[in-house]
C-alpha cells in the first residue's frame, strides 16, 4: 500500500518543489492542504484554484483549500491582542501566529486522508520548522514529520531550476528571490537585497502600506471585553475589521518594520514586515487598557505579555504555560470596553482620544481646577507610611562602615 503524506502548500517555491522531491525519495502520495489564512491580503487576494492546480501540476494527488480566515482572526489574533504580543518588543508575531492555524488543518486532513506523515517546506535556520514541527506533536504524537527542504540541500537558485525541470508552475524568479509569507495580521519579507541589514529594503516588496492617502483623518475603534468589535460606529466581526483597517491604515504607509531579529535556532536574522492593521490595534487596545484596567493587575499584564509572545514565537501555541497565560488574558480582558480614536497622517498613527464606560480615570480626582475632590490632607500620612523603612533605614544604617577593610574578600 502507497504511504500517503499530508502537505502544508502555501503554492510558492519550495512547497512545490517538495511535492515533486517527496514523490521522488519517498515513493509516497502527496495530498497538498493549502490554509487560507488571509493571503494576498495586500494585493486583492490569492487565485486559490490557481493554487490548487499548481499543487496538481507538481503531482500531488489531491489538493485541498480550507478556508481559515475567520478562524485566524478570532481564535488566533484575538488572542494575540489581548496579550499585546509583540516579539522582542517590536514584531506582531505575523508568521508565528498563522502556524497553529495551519497545524490544526494539516493534522486534520492527515487524519481524513488516512496519512502517517505531515511535512512542511521549511529549511533548517528558520522557525517555522520548530512551529510546524513542535505544533504537530503538540496535537498528533503518531504522525511522523517530514522536513524535505532541510535535507535536499537546494538553492533557492537551485530549486527553481528543479522546478523548471518537472514544469512545476512558479511564480519566483532568479531575479527577484524575495520570501514572502502573508496573512490578515501582516506580511513578512526576507531573502534577496535585504539580506544584507545595511541595505535599504527596496519599495518594490511593500504591497500593504503604499501610501495613497493625501489628507490626514480619523478613525474611532470599537472594543468590548478587549476586542475590536467597531469601526466608526459600524459594527465588525473580527475578519472583516482587520481587513478594513489594513487598507485604511496601510494607504498612510503605516505598518513598516525593519528589524534584526533573534531567530529560534540562535542566529540573527533581519527581517522586514508589513502590519498596519495589526500595529494599529495594538496601539489602540493598550492606550484603553490604559483607562481600564487596575494598577496590580496592568503591571502584572505587562510583564507577562512579553512571556507570551515569546512562547507564540517559539512554536508553544499548544503548551499548558501559554494556555495558562491565555486564561490570565482572557481574564483580565472583562472590564476592557470602550472606544480609542486614531489620527492616521502620512507614515504616522496615533492614538489622540480615548473613553469607557468603565473608566477608572476620575476628573475629579485627577483635575487641578476648583473642581478638585482629591482629599489632600490624607498624602502626608501616606507618604511619610509609604517611606519609612527607607528613611529607618537610613537612620540607621546608611553611611555606616561595612566591616573593617578587606573583611569582604576573605
Amino acid at each position: 500500500m502507497t504511504k500517503r503524506v499530508v502537505l502544508a502548500y502555501s503554492g510558492g517555491l519550495d512547497t512545490s518543489v517538495a511535492v515533486r522531491w517527496l514523490m521522488e525519495h519517498h515513493g509516497v502520495e502527496v495530498v497538498a492542504v493549502a490554509v487560507d489564512v488571509g493571503q494576498g491580503a495586500g494585493a486583492g487576494g490569492e487565485d486559490w484554484e490557481a493554487v490548487r492546480q499548481r499543487a496538481l501540476a507538481a503531482g500531488a494527488v489531491e489538493a485541498v483549500v480550507v478556508d481559515a480566515r475567520a478562524e485566524m482572526a478570532e481564535d488566533f489574533c484575538m488572542p494575540a491582542l489581548a496579550a499585546n504580543a509583540k516579539y522582542e518588543g517590536r514584531y506582531p508575531l505575523v508568521s508565528a501566529l498563522s502556524r497553529p492555524v495551519i497545524v490544526k488543518h494539516l493534522v486534520a486532513e492527515a487524519r481524513r486522508h488516512g496519512a502517517g506523515a505531515v511535512a512542511h517546506g521549511c529549511t533548517g535556520k528558520g522557525n517555522d520548522q520548530v512551529r510546524f514541527e513542535v505544533g504537530t506533536r503538540s496535537l498528533a504524537p503518531d504522525l511522523e514529520v517530514l522536513a524535505p527542504a532541510r535535507v535536499w540541500g537546494l538553492t533557492r537558485e537551485a530549486s527553481i531550476e528543479y522546478a523548471a525541470r518537472w514544469d512545476i508552475p512558479i511564480t519566483v524568479t532568479k531575479e527577484k528571490l524575495y520570501s514572502i509569507d502573508e496573512n490578515l495580521w501582516g506580511k513578512a519579507i526576507e531573502c534577496g537585497a535585504i539580506e544584507d541589514p545595511w541595505n535599504r529594503p527596496p519599495e518594490d516588496v511593500y504591497t500593504m502600506t503604499v501610501p495613497t492617502a493625501t489628507e490626514p483623518t480619523e478613525v474611532v475603534l470599537g472594543f468590548e471585553s478587549g476586542v475590536p468589535v467597531s469601526v466608526d460606529g459600524r459594527p465588525l466581526r473580527p475578519e472583516p475589521l482587520i481587513a478594513e483597517l489594513n487598507a485604511l491604515v496601510g494607504s498612510y504607509g503605516f505598518g513598516r518594520l525593519d528589524v534584526v531579529e533573534n531567530r529560534r535556532v540562535g542566529i540573527k536574522s533581519r527581517e522586514t514586515y508589513e502590519a498596519p492593521a495589526a500595529l494599529a490595534l495594538l496601539l489602540a487596545h493598550a492606550d484603553l487598557e490604559d483607562l481600564t484596567l487596575e494598577r496590580d493587575l496592568h503591571h502584572e499584564k505587562v510583564r507577562l505579555e512579553p512571556r507570551w509572545a515569546e512562547l507564540v514565537y517559539d512554536g508553544l501555541w499548544f503548551s499548558p504555560l501559554k494556555q495558562a497565560l491565555d486564561a490570565f488574558f482572557v481574564e483580565s480582558q472583562r472590564h476592557v470596553t470602550g472606544e480609542v480614536r486614531l489620527r492616521l497622517d502620512r507614515g504616522r498613527c496615533w492614538v489622540v482620544g480615548r473613553r469607557s464606560p468603565v473608566s477608572l480615570y476620575d476628573h475629579g480626582l485627577a483635575t487641578y481646577d476648583a473642581t478638585d475632590t482629591f482629599r489632600h490632607e490624607d498624602a502626608e500620612g501616606f507618604v511619610r507610611l509609604w517611606g519609612l523603612g527607607v528613611a529607618t533605614w537610613a537612620e540607621v544604617q546608611q553611611g555606616r562602615a561595612g566591616g573593617a577593610p578587606g573583611r569582604a574578600g576573605r
